[in-house]
């Protein structure tokens, strides 16, 4: 009863005030990368990194291709965070196209690396195929987990589906294979990407009801390419809104707009998030830093001020 009243009384607040006034900063927030292909992208990724790191982000996550696809990049990228920074990284594993025991290695090397954190996804078919689990695989991700479980004490996060997997057959049993996934030994869910809050907060009141205590932290995507969001969004079974679709048009070749306009959107839906008592948030950054830094400073997240002995110098 406590935090719907603070709910509401911060909904007044944000009704009644300029949206991102006074806010106190108090959230929490990771991001996402995926591992870059060329010596340029390599560059634009650690510039990216090294923007977003003074932010104190609880953890950053890299992606990992199907069939090991990108499997010796994501790790060199994540062995990389790992030894140079004090963010803890997150590697991502599937079960698509790999073994048990090719997956349980991956994890091995992980771990000995320093790894203590991983995303792990059931993951899709390359080309758009339906999902077949692997003869000598894990079948799906609750059975990834379990099996990440065995290899070492790892910290977990799953994915969870505000708008139903394309795969379930109805959001009951979205709702039952996230919370199999999280009985297996994860500890927190990380949503796709959305742009309707009501979405994420009937989704959070939802998995509470159906047992669910583990954190949901809801993904954030900033969008400033509408036809590839559009692509992703196919994929997921995420819906892209008539009028944000509208607030892009005529901006093709106005790419300083577009960003100002993806700021803009990306922003408000986190800011009626907070209003709903929404405190973590995890940003799809698609190796980029300036959409998901400027949405954090909005909120009122601030690197940490340098000791004085340090200005000094």
């Amino acid at each position: 009863m406590t935090s719907n009243l603070n709910s509401l009384a911060e909904a007044r607040r944000a009704a009644a005030s300029p949206l991102f006034a006074n806010l106190d900063g108090d959230i929490g927030v990771s991001f996402e990368f995926f591992p870059p292909k060329t010596e340029k992208m390599e560059a634009q990724l650690w510039d990216t990194f090294r923007t977003l790191e003074p932010l104190g982000p609880r953890f950053v996550s890299v992606t990992y291709g199907a069939g090991g696809s990108t499997r010796e990049r994501t790790h060199a990228t994540v062995a990389r965070i790992a030894a140079e920074s004090a963010v803890p990284p997150a590697a991502h594993l599937t079960c698509v196209e790999a073994s048990r025991e090719e997956i349980d290695a991956v994890a091995r090397a992980y771990w000995e690396a320093g790894v203590r954190h991983i995303v792990a996804l059931r993951g899709d078919v390359p080309g758009g195929a339906p999902y077949r689990a692997h003869a000598q695989g894990y079948a799906n991700a609750a059975e990834l987990v379990a099996g990440l479980k065995a290899v070492a004490p790892f910290d977990i996060s799953v994915a969870a589906y505000p708008e139903v997997h394309p795969d379930a057959d109805c959001p009951q049993t979205d709702l039952d294979n996230l919370k199999r996934k999280l009985d297996a030994g994860a500890t927190r869910a990380i949503t796709q990407f959305f742009f309707s809050p009501e979405a994420f907060l009937r989704f959070r009141d939802a998995a509470a009801a159906a047992g669910i205590d583990a954190p949901i932290v809801p993904g954030i995507l900033p969008v400033s390419n509408v036809s590839q969001t559009r692509r992703m969004a196919d994929m997921c079974g995420a819906a892209i809104p008539a009028w944000m679709i509208s607030l892009f048009d005529g901006l093709d070749d106005l790419p300083s707009a577009r960003q100002l306009v993806a700021a803009t959107i990306a922003a408000e839906l986190c800011r009626r998030l907070y209003a709903g008592g929404v405190r973590d948030f995890h940003f799809y950054t698609l190796n980029r830093a300036e959409l998901s830094y400027a949405i954090c400073h909005l909120l009122g997240l601030r690197p940490p001020a340098a000791p004085a002995a340090e200005k000094a110098a």
